[in-house]
């Protein structure tokens, strides 16, 4: 079957009921009835071309510092040293924090059990 154009029609029980383009205030369609079809094809050449220029970056994913193996002789005492540096200084402000909050706890404690008749 070939449509006005002349180039063979492209419709296939799967999209033979693709919803058509509402007719404008004048009556007339908004889009023609083929370009639907054209943008399709446009879409699909430009994802081969998308494909054919992300193939040479695939080459380049491996990084230097991850690809040769670790030396466990010489340990990475800066990094060693910055871990345990701050897993410390984490766990001082945790128990300085603990010890804050278990003083306002006891400040507000005494605070409900005041009963004097002056203050309020």
């Amino acid at each position: 079957m070939a449509t006005a154009e002349g180039f063979p029609s492209r419709v296939t029980a799967a999209c033979a009921h693709a919803p058509r383009p509402r007719a404008a205030a004048g009556g007339a369609a908004l889009a023609p009835a083929g370009s639907a079809h054209k943008m399709a094809a446009a879409l699909r050449g430009a994802k081969g071309l998308w494909l054919v220029a992300a193939a040479p970056r695939l080459a380049f994913t491996r990084s230097a510092f991850v690809a040769k193996k670790r030396n466990y002789d010489q340990p990475n005492w800066l990094g060693v040293g910055l871990a345990f540096s701050t897993s410390a200084a984490l766990w001082a402000l945790l128990f300085k924090q603990h010890n804050e909050d278990v003083m306002e706890y006891e400040r507000r404690k005494e605070e409900r059990q005041h009963k004097c008749t002056g203050c309020s």
